[in-house]
C-alpha cells in the first residue's frame, strides 16, 4: 500500500490485527527484512512495515536527513489515526523512532530500538572507517547521513519519558558504551545486549526479536 505525506510516498504493508505496532528498518533495507519476525507478532498486533523515504517502494529525495524520515512516520500516524502505536526500529530506523519519540512522545506508547547511536561517534572505528571507504567512492545519500548524523544530546534524552527499551549484539557495530550511555540519560529505559549477535543477525530474518518484542509488550 501507498501513503502520500506531505513530502513523500511511503510504501507499506500492513499485517495482523490489535493494538499498532510500526516496524522501521535500517539503512540499504526495507520493510522485507521483518517477514519472519511478522509471522509471529501479525498474532498479536496490527504490524505496518514501511520503507522509509529513499528505500524499497517508497519516494527518492535529494537529501536525507533522520529527523526527515521521523517527520514521514508521524504524518504516517496521523494519516491512518493510529492510536498509541509501538514504534520499533532498527538501526536507522532505530534513530528514527528516538527522534519521533523527542518529538511527538504524547502519540507513542512505547519505542523499542536496536543496534542505535544518537551521534556518529557511537558506531564502532573500524565501522566508520568502512563507511567513508565505502562514502569516498560512492558518494550514497544514505551513507552521508550514517557520518555526519545524528546530533542528539544526553540532555535531549532526559526529556524522554515513555518506556524506551534498546537492544544491541553484543558484536554490534555500535559501542556497548554508546548503548549504555544511551539508556542511562533515559528515564524509563532498558538496555538488553544478545549474546552472540551481530548488529542485525537476530533482527534481519529472525524472529529472536519478534520473541523480545511480546515479552516486552508483556504479550
Amino acid at each position: 500500500m501507498i501513503l502520500k505525506t506531505s513530502q513523500v510516498s511511503l510504501y507499506y504493508e500492513k499485517y495482523g490485527s490489535g493494538k499498532p505496532l510500526i516496524m522501521l528498518h535500517g539503512s540499504g533495507e526495507d520493510c522485507t527484512i521483518f517477514k519472519k519476525a511478522i509471522t509471529v507478532l501479525e498474532k498479536h498486533f496490527t504490524v505496518y512495515a514501511i520503507d522509509t523515504r529513499n528505500h524499497g517502494k517508497s519516494s527518492r529525495v535529494d537529501e536525507l536527513h533522520y529527523e526527515d524520515m521521523a517527520q514521514d512516520i508521524y504524518e504516517f500516524i496521523c494519516l491512518l489515526k493510529l492510536e498509541k502505536p509501538v514504534v520499533y526500529g532498527f538501526s536507522d530506523g532505530g534513530i528514527v523512532a528516538l527522534i519521533l519519540a523527542l518529538k511527538h512522545q504524547e502519540l507513542l506508547e512505547r519505542i523499542i530500538i536496536s543496534g542505535v547511536n544518537t551521534r556518529p561517534d557511537g558506531l564502532v572505528a573500524a565501522q566508520t572507517a568502512m563507511y567513508r571507504f565505502a562514502y569516498f567512492f560512492s558518494r550514497a545519500k544514505r551513507i552521508k547521513v550514517i557520518l555526519t548524523e545524528p546530533d542528539i544530546s544526553n540532555d535531549m534524552l532526559k526529556t524522554i519519558h515513555i518506556p524506551v527499551d534498546i537492544t544491541g549484539g553484543d558484536k554490534d557495530m555500535i559501542k556497548q558504551s554508546h548503548m549504555k550511555e544511551i539508556a542511562d540519560h533515559i528515564p524509563n529505559s532498558t538496555l538488553t545486549i544478545f549474546k552472540n549477535e551481530l548488529h542485525g543477525t537476530y533482527i534481519v530474518n529472525s524472529t529472536k526479536i519478534a520473541d523480545y518484542i511480546l515479552k516486552i509488550c508483556n504479550m
